[in-house]
């Protein structure tokens, strides 16, 4: 393997790239440590689970690009980068991978907000009198 795996991931509004290399476990998020990135422990946890059911965690350097969205959408979008880039790297992970459902993409967006509403449904209060 001489050049780094490339993958994706989204969630909500966040974009993560994610390039994989052989190494001993460096993880750096936009040129940042991941603690010093993320800050939460939940959020370093979830951006880490790939690694963690592959039992590959300390075997890459993962470099990241992320940008869009907030902390826990940016974490899920790392995470589902970092599952299709391990898939990538061995199609024998895709069963475990699946199951956790890692390689799905979370397509749940905000819904608009509707003209004569409070917000995308909650309507005025009604007054019968």
């Amino acid at each position: 393997m001489t050049e780094p795996i490339y993958a994706t991931g989204k969630r909500k509004t966040s974009i993560a790239r994610v390039w994989l290399e052989p190494g001993e476990g460096k993880f750096l998020i936009n040129e940042r440590a991941l603690k010093e990135y993320f800050g939460r422990e939940t959020c370093e946890m979830v951006a880490l689970q790939p690694f963690d059911i592959t039992g590959t965690r300390n075997q890459f350097d993962v470099a990241i690009n992320v940008h869009g969205g907030g902390v826990s959408g940016q974490s899920i979008a790392v995470r589902h980068a970092i599952a299709k880039a391990l898939l990538q790297y061995n199609p024998d992970f895709k069963e475990a991978l699946k199951k956790a459902g890692f390689l799905t993409r979370d397509s749940r967006v905000k819904e608009r907000k509707k003209y004569g509403r409070r917000g995308a449904r909650r309507r005025p209060q009604y007054s019968k009198r």
